[in-house]
């Protein structure tokens, strides 16, 4: 990056050096063309592949809840094998839960519980948090809201989906869900459903003609089905290397230890499930998507804008306190080596374990992830995006 930004800069010295030498009013075009196209190149942004979860939290939903937690990481996992346009997208994730009486009623029985971030951690920890009670499911009121609240965006290349799912008729509640799937069209955001019971009870309760509206994708799932992992012989190694990958994690600043809590917390709910789903998430942290330079310095020492000058001593851990820039810079480097050896083996190891996993499961899943992904790459064909 520093030899492309070099070259960048001694081209631009050579163009103004020319443009000078034309007369004056040539010189004010020229030089104005060239800062036009650098600050359009600048401003180039990434696609960004937006997904908003619905999810009904009424009593009969636990097994619904219960897939959703124990399916983000392979979720994850695929969708950073998109690319669009020879660009690897952006993911950001946003959850909202409705029908649970513990919700105010006067808002419709429904709750942003994380607008879309592209904190995998936080967003483990939002799907955590839920629990399940009553209740009152309004589909076109959750829809509108999450269509309203959140930042979608106008970049053509984004992918922005909606995810919705419950048991209940799409009908209930005083939002129509035709005007929700109006506002979703002019936004161009295509609303998935997914109903969690029979396909043609679905059918009748308008789950389908929801999704139609706004050319999506129809599903029902086995919302009380158990997810399967099928363990491989990679998955110890993996999850050793994810020990020492957390070490070359440095904390800094006002959240950094907390983020690093959060980062050992949601470790440990992902092998609450069992091994393989830990495995799954240790893959998602060496994946691109696994950002974390808010509060991590080898994150953060990769973006553009951080500069190793505006580190203030308060904001060090114990182990760089007292250091010089020089004796920091060089831990940082270290550490960064250290991780990138650490998710390359990863990555390699997760590669044999796909292929044994795809040659040793038999099962048909009928869950959350299959629904979600199905849907994601058949839309995402329509915006150029493919996988690797």
């Amino acid at each position: 990056m520093k030899n492309v930004f070099k070259t960048t800069t001694l081209a631009l010295s050579l163009a103004i050096v020319t443009a000078c030498n034309a007369n004056s009013k040539n010189n004010t075009q020229d030089v104005s063309i060239i800062e036009t196209k650098l600050v359009t190149k600048s401003n180039i942004k990434k696609p960004e592949i937006k997904v908003a979860l619905l999810l009904d939290t009424s009593n009969s939903m636990d097994g619904l809840i219960d897939q959703a937690k124990a399916q983000l990481w392979q979720i994850v996992n695929e969708l950073s094998y998109a690319k669009c346009e020879e660009k690897s997208p952006n993911l950001k994730i946003a959850v909202y839960e409705y029908g649970n009486d513990n919700l105010n009623a006067d808002e419709g029985y429904l709750r942003q519980v994380i607008a879309f971030s592209d904190d995998l951690d936080e967003i483990s920890k939002s799907l955590f948090s839920l629990t399940t009670n009553g209740g009152n499911e309004y589909c076109g009121k959750v829809i509108k809201t999450a269509l309203n609240q959140l930042e979608w965006g106008d970049n053509k290349n984004d992918l922005k989906l909606i995810f919705i799912a419950g048991n209940e008729p799409y009908t209930q509640g005083q939002v129509n869900y035709k005007e929700a799937s109006k506002l979703a069209h002019q936004n161009d955001v295509t609303v998935n459903t997914i109903f969690c019971g029979d396909y043609n009870q679905g059918i009748s309760s308008y789950w389908k003609d929801g999704a139609d509206l706004t050319h999506g994708d129809y599903m029902a799932i086995s919302h009380n089905q158990v997810t399967v992992h099928v363990a491989s012989p990679y998955d110890d190694k993996i999850l050793e290397l994810n020990e020492k990958l957390n070490k070359t994690y440095v904390a800094y600043g006002r959240t950094g230890l907390a983020k690093m809590q959060l980062q050992a917390q949601q470790d440990s709910n992902a092998r609450g499930y069992n091994k393989a789903n830990a495995v799954s998430r240790t893959v998602s942290k060496s994946s691109r998507l696994y950002k974390n330079s808010s509060w991590d310095l080898v994150d953060a020492e990769k973006d553009v804008h951080f500069s190793y000058d505006d580190l203030k001593e308060e904001q060090l851990p114990d182990e760089l306190k007292g250091k010089s820039k020089a004796e920091i810079k060089s831990y940082i480097e270290k550490k960064s080596k250290d991780r990138e050896k650490l998710q390359q083996a990863i990555v390699e190891l997760n590669i044999k374990r796909r292929d044994y996993i795809s040659k040793k499961s038999t099962n048909k899943t009928n869950g959350l992830e299959s629904a979600m992904i199905k849907a994601i790459k058949t839309q995402a064909q329509q915006k150029n995006y493919t996988w690797e």
